[in-house]
């Protein structure tokens, strides 16, 4: 229809009507509240004094008294730790401080949570006021479904990142802190912490810096126990042990010889030190949360009750003191540019965990075969494992592994529905098969006379003796190699981290002299840790693994169990019209192989039954290394103690 020039105006009349009323009825956004100060490294004019009270172990309560030096008429952010280090992610328990009063003189002055970082307090100081007098709560885990148990009527850890505030806008380098603690009567504590004094029940430290302070947490407990290990260079280390039972205390000969033996092998590798003591921090509970975390002077580690009482029954809790330790060199003296920050409210940038983590986990499991912690069987069985289920990774056609070092950041450590497809922190133990593969190369390209240990005590031994990190790159890594054995480590790393496949990066097995095999009998390392973990694992057949209740904990992504439509959580109730047990299922697959006959699964989910039919015919699969005499034997000079 033609439309006329009276129409015309008209039409433009109405669309420039509605489009003004539309500028002026739309939101706009509002401005961002001002930025919080940046940090600046220069001293911070004043000091912090933290006493924490922590001896209300049966409400786990830490309660906190805290005083900052401040100059009067001046505004003043308090920060509550956001990104911690170790955790690599932005996981500081604001949700568990409760209870914030500040006080000036006695006058109460009312504080003001900021509206973007709520990890930070707002507080207008009066002019004349020189110190502000802090009072909180930190609520910790009463149950498990809350957090971390960090309490117990028998022992506590104490991370100071939870009971302190500090001043934004300075490095926390520069804030001097003098801090005490208050235990329950008769509990004896450890800490890489020097202490000033102690009355009673409370001990007062000496005055270190905010950033030493969070670096250096404490366990304490009712039965606790010492052991010298000897020293790295001049450095003593010693292994403090806080046990829910006296008993569990009991350290065979054999035992603490080999823990003697990992500081040898340590100071061998590494020929340095970066610490005036080292001390690792060893739980043996069920009732505390477990924990591995580094720190530069100690680490905080939790493993079984039975760690020394059943040694023979958890060879792979046996990485757990190597790992942290030798993150005193890689993570903590030698760090990720992009990882370390000024404060904890920097963001941290994770993109060189494969190194961080990846190179310590492949350590931690050399480590602990050259000091015996470990045989060299157990841990080739350990290798195997991972071998195996890196190769089942189907993940890495979407998502490659040097995207897995942003995890902390995205997952969090989360339960996930379908590990194998999502991935989440392959940097670990992929990153290890990635440093085997570097090591292996090295050896046979130098004719083994150069490997990774040379890299090693080059790369985290610089500055014998000093405590201040140096920071590198990846040019810095390639650099490093190139110096041990020139090659084009460049696209060797690229390939493996930004690669998506097909299988694992298993050149550096193949290199040493073995291929990932598959045999119906698990591995002795495999069986303990199914045991441990109370679990029946057919991920290499039937693509599943079976945990408490019968119910599935995790599904291999595109394997039969998930062609047949099931999920976590499905509980399994009875195999070829049987009741449910282990054993039951295990033979039915054996007889599979021989006979051919479908296994009938009868399957719960909510309220629903229903019968799933696996035709699978090829047995069970548990991993296994087995030797090709073709290639040298690498893996056993990797695993050969240091003269």
């Amino acid at each position: 229809m033609a439309i006329n020039s009276s129409h015309k105006i008209a039409y433009v009349c109405a669309v420039l009507f509605c489009t003004s009323a539309l500028a002026q009825t739309a939101p706009m956004p509002l401005p961002m509240p001002a930025e919080i100060a940046a940090p600046r490294d220069i001293p911070y004019p004043g000091a912090l004094r933290l006493d924490v009270d922590a001896a209300d172990v049966g409400r786990h309560i830490f309660n906190v008294r805290e005083t900052i030096s401040v100059q009067g008429g001046q505004p003043l952010t308090l920060l509550y730790p956001k990104w911690l280090p170790g955790h690599h992610s932005p996981v500081g328990r604001i949700d568990a401080l409760a209870g914030l009063i500040i006080k000036a003189g006695g006058a109460r002055l009312e504080w003001k949570r900021d509206p973007v970082d709520v990890f930070a307090f707002h507080v207008e100081v009066p002019a004349g006021v020189a110190a502000l007098d802090i009072e909180f709560q930190f609520l910790s885990a009463a149950e498990s479904n809350q957090g971390r148990i960090m309490m117990t009527d028998d022992m506590l850890n104490l991370q100071w990142n939870t009971v302190a505030l500090y001043p934004a806008g300075y490095f926390t380098r520069q804030i001097p802190v003098t801090a005490s603690v208050k235990l329950p009567d008769g509990w004896r504590l450890a800490t890489a912490l020097e202490t000033a004094s102690t009355s009673g029940s409370v001990t007062t430290f000496k005055a270190t810096t905010f950033d030493e302070l969070v670096d250096s947490p404490i366990f304490a407990g009712r039965y606790f126990k010492t052991v010298d290990l000897g020293a790295t260079g001049t450095a003593p280390v010693r292994l403090n042990i806080v046990a829910d039972r006296p008993e569990d205390l009991e350290i065979k000969p054999d035992q603490e010889e080999a823990h003697k033996s990992l500081v040898r092998q340590v100071q061998k590798l590494f020929g340095s030190h970066h610490y005036d003591h080292y001390d690792l921090l060893l739980a043996l509970t069920e009732r505390m949360g477990g924990i591995g975390l580094e720190h530069h002077q100690s680490s905080e580690n939790g493993t079984t009750p039975a760690y020394f009482t059943g040694w023979d029954k958890n060879a792979d809790a046996r990485d757990l003191l190597p790992h942290e330790f030798t993150h005193s060199w890689n993570g903590k003296f030698r760090r990720p540019a992009d990882l370390w920050t000024p404060n904890f409210a920097v963001p941290m940038r994770d993109s060189l965990l494969w190194v961080y983590e990846g190179q310590t986990q492949f350590w931690g499991l050399v480590l602990a075969a050259r000091s015996g912690l470990m045989t060299k069987q157990q841990v080739m069985e350990s290798f195997a494992a991972t071998a195996a289920l890196y190769d089942h990774r189907i993940g890495r056609a979407w998502k490659p592994l040097q995207d897995t070092t942003n995890d902390p950041i995205t997952a969090m450590r989360r339960p996930l529905a379908y590990r194998s497809w999502q991935r989440s922190e392959d940097y670990y133990s992929e990153g290890l098969l990635i440093w085997l593969d570097v090591d292996s190369l090295i050896r046979e390209l130098s004719r083994g006379r150069k490997s990774l240990d040379d890299f090693a005590g080059s790369f985290f031994a610089v500055n014998d003796g000093s405590h201040v990190v140096a920071t590198y790159t990846f040019e810095d890594v390639v650099a490093a190699l190139n110096a041990v054995q020139p090659y084009d480590w460049t696209a060797f790393l690229r390939t493996r981290l930004d690669g998506h496949g097909p299988g694992a990066p298993l050149g550096g097995l193949a290199r040493s002299g073995y291929k990932l095999v598959y045999r119906e009998t698990p591995s002795d390392f495999m069986k303990t840790i199914e045991t441990r973990r109370k679990v029946l694992d057919l991920s290499y057949s039937l693509g599943m693994v079976v945990g408490g209740e019968n119910r599935l904990t995790d599904i291999l992504w595109d394997g039969p169990a998930f062609k047949l439509g099931l999920a976590p959580g499905t509980q399994i109730i009875a195999v070829n019209n049987t009741a449910y047990d282990a054993t039951r299922l295990k033979d039915a697959i054996t007889a599979a192989k021989k006979t051919g006959a479908p296994i009938d699964v009868l399957v719960r989910t909510g309220d629903a039954f229903r019968t799933v039919r696996f035709d699978y015919k090829d047995g069970l699969r548990y991993p296994n290394l087995e030797r090709d005499k073709s290639t040298p034997d690498r893996l056993d000079q990797v695993l050969q103690p240091r003269k």
